[in-house]
């Protein structure tokens, strides 16, 4: 008698407790079923209805409410949205022929069924409805989330994306300074954490190496390094290095004033070491052969490719489990110009002799790339609570982001790098500051900076960037 009591009372109580990443949730167990008016089932976004260059963006009135179609996902009324490199190469056709396989592993759809095509990745908003499934989010909990490039993007008025994919937003970020961070964040979680092995228990003292360290995923690596208690050498222009120190980097190196091979072996780092530490380390060296006198690293996060990978893998400590990361890797490249077979089977055969040829060398080799991810973005979110990550964006609104001239996109500046306040003052005192970063394919040029006293907007020239293979320059 007692127990069906019970059950009454909850039955009457219409709710029940739900248990999932360690947190209690209040969910209904009668779910209310409402209508739509046929006057809301269209909203605003940015579209492309083919690849091509700026001039196929397309802003509407009438693209089609996202619906539920999974158990597990929901519904985000986006609130702020950013712009990634990545969009921008989406937008030319970049990996299109690995991410239709995705969209339609069966083939069943014909050719250019995935138009009209949404860009944008990151977003930060309000659930408005929620799947059957999904018992860590209720409608009007605060959000962010990057989706992953195979699924309509966040430049519009509402998206959906799968539960795993969603955290609840930083309390102590905007929903605008939140937009700007979950994708390149996530970029460099999963190099540093999922691929490199590396957090906050094991990286102490560690020494790190992280070349293209002024980009977007490089300024969130600093700080996330940094606050692990790590030793970071940053590899970027003179222009941010500044913007690097105050992010908390320990030696920063320009690779404009030289060949970066001969500054590594020539540089002299600032080591804090006690005698006896410093002892230890001469040893280790010793142990380890090497002979050289150039500083040695535990891990090195590569966000720039291309000639780099021939002589930076000579820094590592060998046999000693250190390992280098890259994030710019040609498996999309692969899969447009070869095909589906082909373009998986050379990537293959790329990354698994690279990966054996560094082993027998005592060293590791690995690719890393963008992972969607909700439990990340929770230990994401209490570093940023934590004061240990820093963000400052400004804003532009939906319909107020036109190509300005052929060529030219108008962005807000939360993508220069989750930088620190220190970045206004910098910027506002130069009229053409000019920040460029050379990568494997592609170069950014920020033409101009207008600065207002609460935000402000960048016009930055897209059509020189060809390739982004992680969101290594974040700019949106």
């Amino acid at each position: 008698m007692g127990f069906l009591k019970i059950c009454v009372l909850r039955r009457n109580a219409c709710t029940a407790l739900c248990f999932w990443r360690n947190q209690i949730v209040e969910k209904p167990l009668v779910r209310k079923i409402t209508t739509t008016s046929p006057r809301s089932t269209v909203m605003p976004a940015w579209v492309i209805d083919k690849y091509g260059n700026n001039e196929v963006l397309r802003f509407t009135q009438n693209m089609m409410l996202p619906m539920i179609h999974y158990p597990n996902e929901v519904v985000i009324k986006v609130h702020a949205a950013s712009i990634n490199p990545i969009d921008v190469n989406m937008r030319s056709g970049y990996g299109a022929t690995a991410l239709n396989m995705k969209r339609d592993p069966l083939h069943i759809r014909i050719k250019g069924e995935e138009f009209p095509l949404t860009l944008g990745r990151d977003v930060s908003g309000v659930v408005m409805e929620c799947g059957l499934d999904v018992k860590y989010f209720k409608p009007g909990d605060e959000v962010w989330a990057a989706v992953p490039p195979w699924k309509q993007g966040t430049l519009s008025e509402f998206v959906v994306v799968s539960g795993n994919e969603v955290s609840h937003k930083p309390k102590s970020l905007t929903h605008t300074q939140a937009a700007s961070l979950p994708y390149v964040a996530l970029t460099a979680w999963s190099a540093i954490n999922k691929v490199g092995g590396l957090n906050d228990k094991n990286c102490r003292g560690k020494r790190v190496l992280i070349l293209g360290a002024s980009g977007g995923v490089g300024t969130f690596a600093i700080q996330v390094m940094k606050a692990w208690d790590a030793h970071v050498t940053a590899v970027c222009s003179q222009d941010a290095s500044e913007l690097v120190r105050k992010l908390g980097a320990d030696d920063v190196i320009d690779y404009k004033s030289g060949n970066m091979e001969e500054q590594l072996k020539s540089f002299k780092p600032k080591r804090k070491f006690q005698k006896v530490k410093r002892m230890l380390l001469q040893a280790v060296l010793i142990v380890e052969g090497i002979k050289a006198n150039h500083p040695m690293f535990d891990f090195i996060l590569d966000n720039v490719g291309g000639s780099t990978e021939t002589w930076a893998l000579n820094f590592l400590k060998k046999w000693s489990g250190a390992t280098y990361v890259t994030l710019v890797t040609p498996f999309l490249l692969n899969m447009d110009r070869l095909g589906i077979a082909d373009g998986m089977l050379q990537t293959g055969v790329t990354v698994g002799s690279k990966t054996l040829k560094h082993f027998w060398q005592g060293v590791h080799y690995r690719w890393a790339f963008f992972m969607a991810s909700g439990p990340y973005l929770d230990d994401i979110a209490e570093l940023v609570d934590a004061g240990k990550v820093c963000v400052l964006p400004g804003c532009h609104l939906l319909s107020q982001c036109p190509p300005s001239k052929p060529g030219e996109w108008k962005l807000s500046r939360g993508r220069l790098g989750q930088c620190l306040r220190a970045l206004h003052a910098k910027l506002k005192d130069s009229p053409g500051f000019c920040l460029h970063r050379s990568h494997r394919h592609r170069l950014l040029h920020l033409k101009k900076a207008m600065w207002s006293s609460r935000c402000g907007s960048v016009e930055t020239n897209l059509t020189s960037i060809h390739e982004d293979a992680g969101g290594s320059r974040s700019v949106g």
